[in-house]
């Protein structure tokens, strides 16, 4: 391991600037306009694999935009290991926010800025640079058998994800399967991610006359959906933060106490992390701390409200129709359809009478909960703490929903390693994403080891 180790130290600033070199490819899967851009990027990544000497690597067509694929079949008998990760990323709106500019990566005070280079691209860079150090640097051969898939749609839902994994099932087969697409807990400290949360998402319309009517001739006398509204989402909480509809805890797993006493050692600080949004306090489900709250516990959120005039000034009108989005994050063991149909229950027992009241599903995406007890989380633990300094690697979750997780944990049926190298303030779907250079490079001496603890274990 020291040949490898020694080529990653020798190689550091070049791989960043290979990755400044992809990352200039605006392979925005959002915009139309873009689909071009998608194909050179997954042409880009396919070469950059093929000039590694994969045994194959090719771009996947889909009725979206494309995947590559790539495979290293070096070690028989060893473990094979399957790679997630997504080549897509986000659109760079508003740009006059951007310091330099999205696709024109720069390089500051240790952290490289440019869309992508964390989200996802920088990420699936490391798996490269790590495959490169052991095929150039330690020997010529990789330690374990070695594939990827690079998605070309997370960022719009992955909705093809489902069919390449069908259509290619064989292709794919691995017997652990790793997705880097995630934080770390914080700057330095080895982190592996455990358990994402789910979501559903919806709409809730409310309507009522036929259109904007005076408020001194009908105010008082009919009903007002935006007032409507405003009760119907009031009491979808209680005054200690639990969610009221009935039946929306039923299936929640309960964080057993050795669960809770992990996350309670871990080095949060509330002030610290309100400081990342500049909100005045931690809120939130009474008896749960703020890491449980936003790891292990379903939650209810409105996202936005329309109701009536919006202009300067004023306007002395009762609003034909209100609505509102709303999401949920749900945890094992719900799931988007049984949370739908209780949520759209309650909401019409809650209509007042005089408005018309419609719930719209929207999408939705099941959580993910490793199984931690495998033999491969405490290699993976292992081998991040080695690239650390022999730091302790924690075991961490997150709030947020990554829906293809669950998609690829299904369809292998294999348990997957969340393996991710962002912070959480990286400012992944915002402008001035950036990359965090040194993280980047222990993240690449993370994934050799991996390789090289995986090589160990006896093949399932």
């Amino acid at each position: 391991m020291q040949d490898v180790l020694g080529y990653i130290d020798a190689h550091r600033e070049r791989f960043v600037r290979e990755l400044v070199e992809w990352v200039k490819i605006p392979s925005i899967s959002a915009l139309p306009a873009h689909a071009p851009d998608m194909l050179r990027n997954a042409e880009h990544l396919c070469a950059a694999l093929a000039a590694l000497g994969a045994d194959r690597a090719e771009v996947l067509t889909t009725r979206g935009h494309p995947a590559v694929f790539a495979s290293f079949d070096h070690a028989p008998g060893k473990p094979t290991l399957l790679v997630y990760g997504h080549h897509d990323v986000q659109p760079i709106d508003p740009l006059g926010e951007w310091v330099s500019p999205p696709f024109e990566p720069a390089v500051r005070d240790g952290r490289l800025y440019g869309r992508g280079v964390v989200d996802d691209k920088g990420q699936v860079w490391i798996h490269l640079k790590a495959i490169e150090a052991f095929l150039r640097g330690g020997g010529g051969k990789l330690p374990i058998n070695l594939k990827l898939i690079v998605e070309g749609e997370e960022e719009v839902g992955s909705e093809h994800l489902g069919d390449v994994m069908r259509e290619h099932e064989e292709l794919l087969r691995a017997d652990y399967v790793c997705v880097s697409d995630t934080a770390m807990f914080g700057r330095g400290i080895p982190s592996l991610c455990v358990g994402l949360r789910g979501l559903a998402y919806f709409e809730v319309h409310v309507s009522g006359p036929s259109g904007d009517v005076h408020s001194g001739s009908f105010g008082g006398g009919i009903a007002n959906p935006a007032n409507a509204l405003a009760r119907i989402l009031a009491r979808l909480h209680d005054d200690d933060g639990h969610v009221t509809i009935p039946g929306f805890y039923d299936r929640v797993r309960v964080l057993t106490q050795p669960e809770k006493d992990e996350i309670a050692s871990l080095p949060h600080d509330d002030a610290a992390w309100l400081a990342m949004s500049g909100a005045r306090a931690a809120v939130g489900e009474a008896g749960f701390s703020t890491l449980e709250r936003i790891w292990c516990r379903p939650t209810l959120d409105v996202c936005g409200l329309t109701s009536g005039f919006q202009g300067e000034g004023a306007k002395t009108i009762i609003p034909a129709t209100a609505s509102a989005k709303v999401s949920c994050r749900l945890v094992p063991d719900q799931t988007p359809d049984e949370i739908g149909r209780l949520l759209a229950e309650h909401v019409m027992r809650l209509a007042p009478p005089g408005v018309k009241v419609e719930v719209v599903t929207l999408h939705g995406g099941m959580p993910y909960l490793a199984p931690t007890s495998h033999p491969v989380f405490e290699v993976a633990r292992r081998a991040f703490s080695k690239a650390f300094g022999g730091k302790p690697t924690v075991f961490i979750r997150e709030g947020g929903s990554i829906p293809f997780v669950r998609t690829i944990a299904d369809a292998t049926g294999k348990p997957c390693l969340l393996m991710g190298f962002g912070q959480p303030d990286e400012n992944a779907h915002a402008p001035n994403e950036w990359l965090d250079l040194e993280n980047f490079h222990l993240g690449i001496k993370s994934a050799a080891h991996l390789y090289d603890e995986l090589a160990k274990m006896v093949t399932p």
